[in-house]
């Protein structure tokens, strides 16, 4: 199990950094050298926060998932989710900070 986990993450990590050399010639040759560069940086940060939303979103459903199967739990559900959203969101604020910095 854990072999073939890492075999399908060796496989991916070169597709995605082929990924990144296109994505930055891309940059460079089409949006004009380092300007091109600083808004595909600007690109990964809103990408960032979007993957944030999300994972908030998914955290809530799962805790609410969570205390409809067994309510007793609520309180250490709802403590653990509240930690992660806090987590999550602190993310979401660097971004959102980084972004303010380059623009």
């Amino acid at each position: 199990m854990f072999g073939s986990l890492v075999a399908i993450m060796l496989t991916g990590l070169p597709i995605a950094f082929g990924f990144m050399f296109t994505c930055i010639m891309g940059a460079t040759i089409f949006w004009g050298g380092w300007d091109g560069i600083d808004q595909l940086a600007m690109s990964f940060y809103s990408a960032v926060a979007f993957g944030g939303s999300i994972g908030m979103g998914l955290s809530i459903s799962r805790a609410v998932e969570g205390i409809a199967r067994n309510p007793e739990a609520s309180g250490k559900i709802m403590t653990t989710m509240i930690i992660g959203l806090a987590l999550i969101e602190s993310l979401a604020i660097y971004t959102l900070v980084i972004i303010f910095i380059k623009a």
